[in-house]
Order: C-alpha cells, then sequence, then structure tokens
C-alpha cells in the first residue's frame, strides 16, 4: 500500500495546466488570470469629489465655525458624469455631487453637512451663498487623478485567482474580456449491474445510483464542466462503449470497479487504452484506487487523458474525490493552491484507527469561545452518504495514530470552505 501523501504525488505529476482562452469578465469568477493585466488609463480619469457639497478654496474656510459661518459666492452646479465649465476663485463655491470632477481653482470639497444649505432651504433663502460652517483642510473629500491606478500600472498578475473583487478592478480599466485559463470538461462514470438511474423504478437488487450525482455536484463546485455518461454495466462491451466517450474530455473518473471483484472489468478495459495502476492507498474510507492516462488521436496527435477510479460505495466515493480529484482538477484551472482549508479542533468522540491507515472521519465542526470543535456526523460505513450530508468537515487521524479521545486536538478538512 501507498500512502495518501504519495498516492496525491504520483497523480498530480501527470496533470498539465490546461490552455487559456479568452472570456467576458462575468464568466471569470474563480478561474485563473492567464496574462498580466496593464492599464491604459488612470481611475480615477480626474480629480474628483469623494462627497456630495461644495468645491472651494480651503483658505476660505479657515476660522470657520458655526457661530460665524464664512459665506461664499455659489456659482454654479456640476453633476457626476459632467464636465465643469466654472473656475473656483477666492470667495467662490460651486455645488458639487459624489464623483463629479473637481472644477478648476478648487483644492477641497466642503461637505453638505457642514454648510447652512439645509437651513437656507427649509426658510426659503437663496443659495446663491452657502456658510461654511467648519474649516477644512486642502485636499478634504478629493479624490486624485489615478489615486486607485495610474496609466500603465500593472493592476492584475497572471496567475490571480478572480474574485468579485478582481472583476471589478478589470471593469474599472475598461476590460470587457480577458484571458484565463478554461475550465476542464471531466466526463463521469458510474459502474456496476445493480445501479439504475434516479428516474427509473426500483426494482429487487438494484440501488439508485448516487456516485454520478455527487460527483458531478463535486465536479462543478470546484470549477470543472461535469459530463455524466451514465452507468457502465460489468460488461466490456459496455464499459468499452462508456470509456470512448469519456475520451473526449479532460479527465475521466469512474466509480467502482476497482478492487480486487471478479466482475471488477473496469480494470481490465481501462487497461488496453493506456497505462493505469491500480493501488491500495493507507485510507480509509478509500483503499482501493486506480490512476494513470490514456490515449487518444485528436487531429492526427496523440493526447492523453488522465483517469481516476474511484471506490463505488458513495462516502469512499466522495472522500477520495476530495483528496484526490479535486487538487488534479485545480491543477488544470491553473490554481496554486491545492490544499484543502483546515483548521485544529477539539475531537468530542473517540476515534479508533483500527490497521494503521490514515482515517477521515466525517464530523460536524462548530465554534464555541473562540474554538473548533468536532462531534461525529454519524455512522462512519463507507456506505452511509447520510452522514456525509451531516458533515461540515473531514477529521484527518494520522496512519500512525492508534487511537483519539474526547479532548484531543485534531486537523479537520473543511469541506465547506473555498476549494
Amino acid at each position: 500500500m501507498i500512502s495518501v501523501e504519495e498516492a496525491l504525488e504520483r497523480i498530480l505529476s501527470h496533470i498539465d495546466v490546461l490552455e487559456p482562452e479568452r472570456k467576458p469578465i462575468l464568466e471569470c469568477l474563480g478561474r485563473v488570470l492567464a496574462e498580466d493585466v496593464h492599464s491604459a488609463i488612470d481611475v480615477p480619469p480626474l480629480d474628483n469629489s469623494a462627497m456630495d457639497g461644495y468645491a472651494v478654496q480651503a483658505g476660505d474656510t479657515h476660522g470657520a465655525d458655526e457661530s460665524s459661518p464664512r459665506h461664499l459666492t455659489v456659482i454654479g452646479e456640476v453633476a457626476a458624469g459632467s464636465i465643469p465649465q466654472e473656475t473656483v476663485r477666492p470667495g467662490t463655491a460651486i455645488r458639487i455631487m459624489t464623483g463629479a470632477p473637481l472644477p478648476q481653482g478648487a483644492d477641497t470639497v466642503v461637505q453638505f453637512e457642514d454648510t447652512d444649505e439645509l437651513s437656507r432651504r427649509s426658510s426659503g433663502g437663496s443659495l446663491t451663498q452657502i456658510g461654511i460652517r467648519r474649516p477644512a483642510k486642502q485636499g478634504r473629500h478629493v479624490r486624485l487623478k489615478g489615486e486607485d491606478i495610474a496609466r500603465g500600472d500593472l493592476v492584475l498578475k497572471r496567475g490571480t485567482v478572480l474574485r468579485p473583487q478582481e472583476i471589478g478592478v478589470l471593469a474599472s480599466v475598461g476590460h470587457p474580456t480577458v484571458l484565463v485559463i478554461r475550465r476542464p470538461v471531466v466526463a463521469i462514470l458510474a459502474t456496476g449491474d445493480e445501479l439504475v438511474d434516479v428516474d427509473q423504478s426500483l426494482s429487487p437488487g438494484k440501488i439508485y445510483d448516487s456516485n454520478n450525482y455527487t460527483i458531478a455536484g463535486e465536479v462543478s463546485r470546484y470549477g470543472g464542466i461535469p459530463r455524466i455518461l451514465g452507468i457502465g454495466r460489468d460488461s466490456i462491451r459496455s464499459l468499452t462503449e462508456k470509456i470512448d466517450e469519456g475520451m473526449a474530455a479532460d479527465m475521466l473518473i469512474t466509480s467502482g470497479g476497482v478492487s480486487r471483484g471478479y466482475y471488477d472489468m473496469v480494470k481490465d478495459v481501462l487497461a488496453q487504452r493506456g497505462e493505469i495502476g491500480f493501488w491500495t492507498v493507507r485510507m480509509k474510507p478509500g483503499k482501493p484506487l486506480a490512476f494513470g492516462t490514456m490515449s487518444s488521436m485528436e487531429q492526427g496527435r496523440e493526447r492523453k487523458v488522465p483517469h481516476l477510479g474511484l471506490p463505488g460505495n458513495p462516502v469512499s466515493s466522495m472522500i477520495t474525490f476530495e483528496q484526490f480529484a479535486r487538487p488534479a482538477i485545480l491543477k488544470m484551472m491553473g490554481r496554486q493552491d491545492l490544499a484543502k482549508p483546515t483548521v485544529r479542533a477539539i475531537i468530542e468522540d473517540e476515534v479508533v484507527n483500527t490497521d494503521g491507515r490514515c482515517v477521515f472521519t466525517r464530523v460536524a465542526v462548530t465554534q464555541r469561545d473562540g474554538r473548533y470543535y468536532a462531534s461525529l456526523a454519524g455512522p462512519q460505513g463507507s456506505g452511509i452518504l447520510t452522514s456525509m450530508a451531516r458533515a461540515n468537515g473531514l477529521a484527518v487521524i494520522p496512519e500512525t495514530i492508534a487511537r483519539v479521545t474526547p479532548g484531543d486536538t485534531i486537523e479537520v478538512q473543511m469541506l465547506d470552505w473555498t476549494h
């Protein structure tokens, strides 16, 4: 048997980053930038007001207070999106809206709350003058040209994972599209004569297929594009047809058919397509695992398609996906941060490691008094999918630890946290 770490290392050594594609920025959330982005403009493009108020010269406000306001002549108004036509000179002010360009001659904006505008309006007074009730420092409430981004700046580096804020930055410098690493297409195939799809009636001896759906959900969650191939039956012909369908994808993930059973024919079909290794991994659940590459011809060139064969039990399938398929998909998309987010938590139940494997225990993690606590999310059998549904973490018990007891501190992979 090999360790979880060795299995992951072997898998990732065969995974390449996919090629880039140009996409509209609203389709790029979570994608990895494949180019450096420089700005061709200043942001903001002009000095502008950060508040609704009056554009003035700061020197005209010195000594102003509630009892002795400084009165200035209002010579105009400028709204956001327009260009001021007047120049502010000593003793004058221009009414200005947030985002409007700062008029020539002004160096400060006095917000409405520091003027007597409200009292003038309520009394029906003229707004040809305004009283400034508080002194303003030069530059107050002024956003300077290029203070966020200067023309020619490198605003986003290649390799950046695009979050909503980066999407906003791209929009702010006028980039409607951007070059990103494309999303991998992942073909998904559940195998076994006992399986029926969810829209079929359940006859004796059969079970509904859940693996295609949980794996497709996982693929989508981590940025891939799932392509469900259906159910491969326990025959060479059925499996060959389904696997041939999957050869157009960037990766093929199968579930079931990788153990030592007589009917586990997946390994035989896969072996005809390429170099596939069948491993036992020191982990629980999820000991049987297959990985390798299959060859196909595309436009006269040989193309390698990675294949990951997961165990058939639904919990084993999900946990091995998290440990091996998830980082492989992330690497295909150009991500560097492949590790699952973890916390240190206090275990509230006993967990026994009976056979020296790394145990992934389904737990519900809560936070109390600034510390994390983890309790078993239900029975831990590899076929009990409901305990996976109740879990938000996987407690990792190393293969060298025979037992953890309530109060011990353990590492927990957080299932619902980013990537």
